[in-house]
This record gives C-alpha cells, structure tokens and sequence, in this order.
C-alpha cells in the first residue's frame, strides 16, 4: 500500500501532504481506479496533482503512486488512421472494450500490442547508429511508411539485428551497446514526454509556401511550410470548415487534428466526415494519412489542456522521419479555458479576464514547436501549425486571440458578416495579414512567376482603395463618386465575389493550383487598365458595366478547368473586342 494519499480533492486538482516521492511534471497513478495525473505543484508541506480523468468517487485517504516518468506519448506504427482522447487513448478500442463511455482508470495501450507489421530492418550488426537514425522501416498505411528511429539521446554499436519478418511494437529488433558498455534494446515503439519539444539538428529558414489551393490564403495571406497561422473567428464564422478544406487540401504529408474542448456533435461530425472524405492526391481515404484527437467540451479539464501537447508530439515524430506535418487546433481557446479554470482552483493570482498570467508564454510554447527543420537524421521535415481561436463574442480584443497574434505569422480572420453573407472562406482581407510574404517570394518568382507578388500587391491595393470609398458611399451614396473611383468597385466586386470567395463543393473550385491563380488575378487586371484607359477618355462606367464582362469574369473561376489554362486566351480576346467597341462608339 502506498504510503502517499490524497487529501484534498478540488474537481481535477488533487493534493498530497508531506511527501517528497515526486517530482515536477511526473506522472502519478490516483486512487483505487489508476487514474492518471501529473504532479503541476510541489511545495513544502504539499503536492499538488492536475488528475486527466473525472475525479467522481475519488476519496481522501486514497492511494498515489508515481511512475518515476514524465506523462508521455507512445509513438510507434499504429498512430496514423487512428482516433485517440486527450492523452492518447484509443477510443475505438476502448468503444470495443468497454462501450461507449470510458470507465475509469481505463488502461488500454496507445498502440496495438497484438498487430504484427511487415518490417523491412535497416542496420546490421556492428554499425555505428546515433539518435534519429532509422533502424527499420514498416507500411503503416497506403500512404505512410514508418521509419522507426533510434531513440534521440543514444549511440552506439548494433550487437544484434532481428531478420525481415513480421514483428509487434513490442518486439525487440534489436540491441545496441553504448560507449558505457550498457545494452538497448529497440522495438518499433518509443515514448517521448508530451511537453518537451523533440530535438532536431538544425533549424532552417522558412522559404516555401504550404500551398492550400484556397485563393485567399494562397494569394493574400499565404503561410509557409513550417509556419504558424491563426484563424479567430465568432460562432458559426466557418473556423472548422476552413481547418477541413486546409486539411483536405493542403500539400503536407500528414494532418494532426486536434478537437480540443469542442462540442460533442461538431466532433462526431468531423469523425464522420474524415471517415468519408478521399484524398484528391492518391485515390484513397483521407485518414490514411490523418491522426485525430478527440476532446470533447465535456470531458475532463485537465485532459483538454494535455491534448495540445499531445498532437504536437505526435506531429514532431513524424516530422523526424522526413514528413511534412500540419496540425488543426481547434480551437486554442477551449484550451486556454483549461488553463483558466486549473489556475482558479489553484487559487493563482488571474491576469487579464481571469486567465493565468502564464497564458501568453504557454501559447508561445506551443508556437514555437511549429517550424521547417533539419532533422538528426539528417533528412529534412516540417511541422505547421494552424490553431482556431474562439473569441466569445467575436471579440478579437480578449486575451486569447491578441496573445496568439504575439506568436502567430500570419492571422485569418474570420468575419460574421462575410459568413452571413455565404461568403466563404469568410476571411476577412482588411483585418487578416500574413508577415510570409518576403520570406516565400524567392520561391514565388522561382516556381511561379516573377510577377506574382506584383500581380497580388495590385489587387490588395484595389481592395484596399474599395475599402475607403465605401466609407463614402455608405454617407452619401455612390452616384457622388467620379467614374474611375466607380470602376475601382466594379473591379473589387469581381475580386471579391469571382476570386476571394470560393465553393468547397464545386470540383474546379475547391481546389485551385497557383497556376490558375495567378492567370485569374492577370485577367482581372487588363480588364481594370483597359477599362480604367477608356474611362480616362470619357467613355461612362455605365457602359462598360453593360458589356456584360464583369459577370463573365466572376463565373470564370467556375467556368475554366484547372488543366485548360489556356481557356485564359479567349478572355483577353473578349476583353480586347467588346472594349474597343466602346471605345470606336465614344
């Protein structure tokens, strides 16, 4: 019987007197049940426990026991396609176990111990390996090949390799001696503690785009691989369909979703729709290459805390292999509530609006673990982070949201208004910014063209010069305007409705390659210079609205297939005849 007992119980917070078995950021077994906590405080007559389960029943005089270890993740084939809780539970296999609630204490493995893999071994006998080298390689899906890696902080000799052949994650595939003379053995599986970023080789420059094929993220406020980006949003403002048309469609290799403290329903809805999508890239199911974390609003506080970090663990293994990785968050802010209501039942001194005064370092934190890496392999690997923010109220001024725009690189807001209007993605283009522009355009003019940011910065600017005259039009109306002022709008109006906005249900528009990006924002162009010359020699706007080009440069986004580019042509053609009619008429 354990001689440390719990003698305090403060919802998920729980306390220990006159012990001094734990230490900081150890894992501990609570009660009768084994449910799992993690030591968060150590004082001299107390010690205090953060429990990732519901406390119900937990009685003071109840056993703690410590693990000696930090809370870790178990990394190993088996993650991909999966759906674990907030501290990596299977709930598939724990619905098969145990039906559809989890019990407490439930001790079911982060991997399946009985599955054999086909592994294909990488070393022999005598070799020298250090950390991050691969030892043996396994399909883990149709999509994904598991590179299992020596653990980061060894080195030494293999002194035995196991044959090619089926194996378990449990299963030893080999044996390395240490310059210590001591013995390691290695299987397919590792752990690695959740809140300590993995270690890398070298940190690189971020100088390529994580394409998304979505205009407004690609064209105006791009992110690039290994970035971090922020998508705040009110209710209902599409923060959770922009993450699935990001995931759906962005080039990384592997998605992380994180449903942290989201609503039950939204998250069997995303269950659903992961289950059901096809990746547009191989044929097969999107989940091939997806891992899913599930949270829900009514799960335990604590757990809803530990479920940032472990999907960013799980993101950083895969990225050591050479993986290009995006994580979802979704959303921060429920995460932060974590933090708030922890802090307030540790009775800490709050900050601003009730959260910790911490929060802004923690958010950093988690920030931070995105990048484009060199890995100790060698090999080359990213991960990028994309985290919803919840702002009640659409307030952008509350904590949450203004501290991440401290960490973040490039901020996606989402407008209501946009939203009501069934404007998506509801991205507003005169709050959002992206700080990647300079650092991509090296790859923009190299992979692209070299006017591409020049073609983007032409068409920020006419939204921008739309966005002031309509402070007028709104006072006095726009029949006041001169008439290229009015051509100004026109054109935005195109920009907006035939470029910005785009249908996620239509097969040429879900997805747009830069390609026809850039030929899109070209078009729309010489039609303003060519108009904007004819306006300028006193031909009225009215009749160049009545051409009837600006509908036919909305509806071209819908109306040229992404691999018949050259379709292009014949708009310039239209653009030229029915401008210079108007032109001989005036």
């Amino acid at each position: 019987m354990s001689e440390n007992v719990v003698y305090s119980i403060n919802g998920p917070v729980v306390t220990v007197r006159d012990t001094q078995d734990f230490q900081m950021m150890e894992m501990v077994y609570v009660g009768k049940n084994r449910l799992i906590g993690e030591v968060i405080n150590i004082s001299k007559k107390r010690t205090t426990i953060q429990v990732y389960e519901g406390t119900t029943g937990l009685r003071k005089g109840d056993p703690v026991l410590g693990t000696g270890g930090p809370l870790c993740a178990s990394l190993g084939p088996g993650i991909i396609s999966n759906i674990f809780d907030g501290i990596q539970r299977p709930l598939a296999e724990i619905a098969s176990k145990e039906g559809a609630f989890i019990s407490a204490g439930s001790d079911i493995h982060s991997l399946d111990t009985e599955k054999t893999w086909t592994v294909t071994m990488k070393v022999a006998p005598g070799e020298r390996v250090k950390g991050g080298d691969i030892f043996a390689l396994c399909p883990e899906s149709s999509m994904v090949e598991h590179r299992a890696m020596v653990p980061p902080a060894l080195e030494g000799t293999v002194i035995s390799a196991a044959e090619n052949g089926e194996y378990t994650v449990k299963d030893v595939l080999a044996v390395i001696k240490d310059d210590k003379g001591k013995e390691h053995s290695l299987s397919l599986s590792q752990k690695w503690p959740i809140r300590r970023a993995r270690p890398v080789k070298e940190r690189l420059a971020i100088d390529r785009p994580l394409i998304t094929g979505q205009r407004v993220i690609d064209t105006l406020f791009p992110i690039a691989k290994g970035g971090t980006a922020a998508v705040p949003g009110g209710f209902g403002t599409g923060k959770t369909m922009t993450q699935h048309q990001l995931a759906k469609w962005c080039d990384a290799d592997i998605i992380v979703y994180i449903g942290c403290g989201e609503r039950g329903n939204e998250m069997t809805q995303v269950l659903k729709e992961f289950g059901g999508l096809i990746d547009p890239k191989s044929g097969r199911p999107l989940t091939d290459r997806t891992v899913l974390i599930a949270n829900t609003s009514n799960m335990p506080v604590a757990a809803r805390e530990a479920s940032i970090y472990t999907g960013i663990t799980l993101a950083e293994y895969y990225r050591d292999m050479g993986y290009h990785v995006a994580v979802m968050a979704d959303s921060t802010s429920r995460w932060a509530e974590a933090l708030r209501e922890i802090s307030g039942r540790l009775e800490e001194m709050p900050a601003e609006e009730g959260f910790p005064a911490y929060l802004p370092s923690r958010i950093s934190q988690f920030y931070e673990r995105a990048g484009y890496m060199t890995n100790l392999n060698g090999r080359e690997g990213s991960v990028s982070i994309i985290g919803a923010v919840s702002p009640q109220g659409a307030d952008f001024s509350e904590p949450v949201t203004q501290n991440t725009k401290r960490f973040v690189r490039c901020f996606w807001a989402l407008d209501k208004s946009l939203a009501y209007a069934r404007h998506y993605p509801a991205i507003n283009w005169n709050t959002s910014y992206s700080e990647y522009l300079d650092d991509l355009s090296g790859w923009y003019r190299k992979n692209i063209s070299p006017d591409f940011l020049l073609r983007r910065q032409q068409i920020a600017s006419l939204l921008l010069e739309e966005n002031k005259l309509m402070e007028i039009v709104k006072l006095i109306g726009s029949d006041v305007l001169p008439d290229d002022q009015k051509l100004v709008i026109e054109t935005a109006k195109i920009i907006r409705v035939g470029f910005l906005q785009q249908n996620a249900y239509h097969k040429e528009d879900t997805y747009v390659p830069l390609s026809k990006q850039l030929k899109m924002m070209e078009v729309i162009l010489y039609f303003y210079d060519k108009a904007k010359a004819l306006v300028t020699k006193g031909v009225p706007i009215s009749e160049i609205a009545a051409a009837g080009l600006v509908d036919k440069l909305t509806k071209m986004k819908y109306d040229i297939p992404n691999s018949q580019l050259e379709l292009f042509d014949d708009y310039y053609k239209q653009i030229d005849e029915k401008l210079a009619g108007l032109d001989q008429q005036f």
